[in-house]
């Protein structure tokens, strides 16, 4: 276990845009704390939901997070059952960035049902909490957990919620932070769409697709594929750069802001997963 006091150089700034922010966060090992800013790090998106989630909302959940992966987008949610669950493990799968706020001490595995995911989060991912080991699970420490969720993310997205949903306090206390929230809509006669079809009818921006995220965010959804290899963001950048226009190395090193041995690099990178061609005039142009 690692403790994080705010005074801590490593303690997530954007807590501090809180009334309350955590006194000290812990997080479960073997992840170490040095690498919490590049998991945390913006793009970043909270994905929460119902946990008696129906079984298109949490493939919806899953495909939606694997592509916002696959695109540099960092995913934060609560480890519960339902679409929380749905939300992590496409994330890993894409080999993305995420991140699970507990409502409870690290060392409780809680819900049972999702141990395997939790596991595989602490050893790609991390798991914290405001909460010291041990603490038990209770009703009134989840919506408290939810504004941590909250502040951690550029935007929170809301997958299938009932109208008395802690989904819809996550989104509120998102709303009251200055942060975005995108609602997923549902049929009117469904229960679990009652709370997201209220937030869209109080303002949430619609989604219906990633681009919409991804517009959301400021980021282009034309240079995202949903079969992209898992690449580092550096690469990513500079197939988003060609994406655009194809360019020459020199171009593309200019464009992306990096030095000539860096693009080089890169592009060799990218040349050997064949994301790109070289053309004959010296154009590096993508293959898809």
């Amino acid at each position: 276990m690692i403790e994080l006091p705010r005074d801590d150089p490593r303690y997530p700034t954007r807590l501090d845009d809180l009334a309350d922010p955590p006194a000290t966060l812990y997080v479960r090992e073997p992840v170490q704390p040095d690498a919490l800013g590049e998991l945390l790090r913006p793009p970043i998106v909270a994905i929460v939901g119902s946990r008696n989630a129906s079984a298109a909302g949490i493939a919806f959940a899953t495909r939606l997070a694997g592509e916002l992966a696959a695109s540099g987008v960092g995913v934060i949610s609560g480890l519960a059952r339902g679409i929380d669950a749905g939300a992590h493990q496409g994330t890993l799968d894409r080999s993305g960035r995420t991140v699970a706020v507990l409502g409870c001490g690290i060392d409780r595995d809680y819900p049972s049902a999702t141990i395997p995911l939790a596991r595989r989060i602490a050893a790609e991912g991390a798991i914290l909490s405001e909460y010291p080991p041990g603490t038990p699970p209770a009703p009134f420490r989840f919506p408290e957990r939810n504004r941590i969720v909250a502040a951690l993310a550029d935007a929170t997205i809301v997958i299938e919620a009932a109208a008395r949903s802690g989904a819809l306090i996550t989104a509120r206390l998102a709303l009251d932070l200055g942060r975005d929230v995108l609602a997923v809509p549902g049929a009117p006669w469904s229960s679990g769409a009652e709370g997201t079809n209220l937030l869209l009818k109080d303002g949430a921006l619609p989604l219906t697709a990633v681009a919409d995220a991804l517009v959301c965010l400021g980021l282009d959804p034309g240079t995202a594929r949903v079969d992209d290899p898992a690449i580092d963001a550096s690469a990513r950048r500079v197939l988003a750069a060609l994406r655009r226009e194809p360019a020459s190395a020199d171009v593309l090193a200019a464009r992306c802001g990096l030095t000539s041995s860096a693009a080089a690099a890169l592009i060799a990178e990218l040349e050997l997963k064949g994301l790109l061609v070289r053309e004959l005039d010296g154009r590096l142009v993508p293959t898809a």
